[in-house]
């Protein structure tokens, strides 16, 4: 699965999983998955330590229950894995030990598509689970979720700046993104764009200065993102960055 962030990333690696939970390398649906479910992992807290993941951890022996992943970094996106359909405990542990952070308990369903996300500043640690569409976005459209997850630069609108545009002018695709905020899927025309965020309720025009400005990237149409706005990794100077998820891409042609 195609990373896309600023961070320097710790090493993330699967655990071994019981024949039920498997490793799927890749993170778009697949053909003939439809008896299981897809999971993936997304660790957004900006001061929280590199966390374990078990499934229906035994709360007094963590290392004795269902690891999906071990070491997982802030910033991190896992690829999707599969999973057996039912109900699971996901519990998120300090790396190499059993200190417990935060658990969140919830049913997946058979051909389903899901990410578990860690979030929020390490004392307040929430998980939260999220359904994701396993579908192409319309025709000549692409589909994009924004979740608000940076704890320190406040609401911001987004707007979506294709090549050799002016922000002044254009339409913001989001507004008043603040923590916790999730927008669901929004379809736009596909093509090439520039993330740019601003303090929201401002104007844009040729003198603002942005939050965040991002490169110029492909959304191709029929794709399926998932945008994380997180914070620098910085806890002493406040600031914005992207990590970008891939939902479902189209089987090329």
């Amino acid at each position: 699965m195609r990373l896309t962030h600023h961070l320097a990333q710790r090493t993330t690696r699967l655990a071994a999983l019981s024949l039920l939970v498997l490793a799927l390398a890749g993170c778009q649906s697949i053909a003939g998955t439809q008896s299981v479910t897809q999971v993936r992992f997304i660790h957004a807290s900006p001061d929280a330590p590199a966390i374990d993941l078990y499934q229906n951890p035994t709360p007094a022996s963590p290392q004795n229950s269902q690891a999906s992943l071990y070491n997982v970094g802030f910033g991190t996106v896992s690829s999707y894995m599969m999973l057996a359909p039912g109900a699971y405990t996901h519990a998120a542990y300090t790396a190499g030990t059993q200190q417990q952070l935060a658990t969140v308990h919830g049913a997946f369903s058979a051909g389903g598509q899901y990410t578990v996300l860690a979030a929020n500043i390490a004392a307040n640690l929430q998980m939260t689970i999220l359904k994701d569409q396993a579908t192409p976005a319309p025709a000549g459209e692409v589909a994009l979720r924004f979740l608000g997850e940076s704890t320190r630069t406040g609401a911001v609108d987004l707007y979506l700046v294709p090549p050799d545009a002016s922000l002044s002018g254009q339409t913001p695709i989001a507004t008043g993104l603040g923590l916790g905020a999730n927008t669901g899927y929004l379809n736009v025309p596909g093509g090439t764009y520039s993330i740019v965020a601003l303090p929201a309720r401002s104007a844009p025009s040729t003198a603002d200065t942005p939050i965040f400005t991002g490169s110029q990237t492909l959304y191709p149409a029929g794709s399926v993102r998932t945008i994380l706005l997180i914070d620098q990794p910085s806890l002493t100077t406040p600031g914005l960055q992207l990590i970008t998820a891939d939902d479902f891409d189209p089987p090329a042609s």
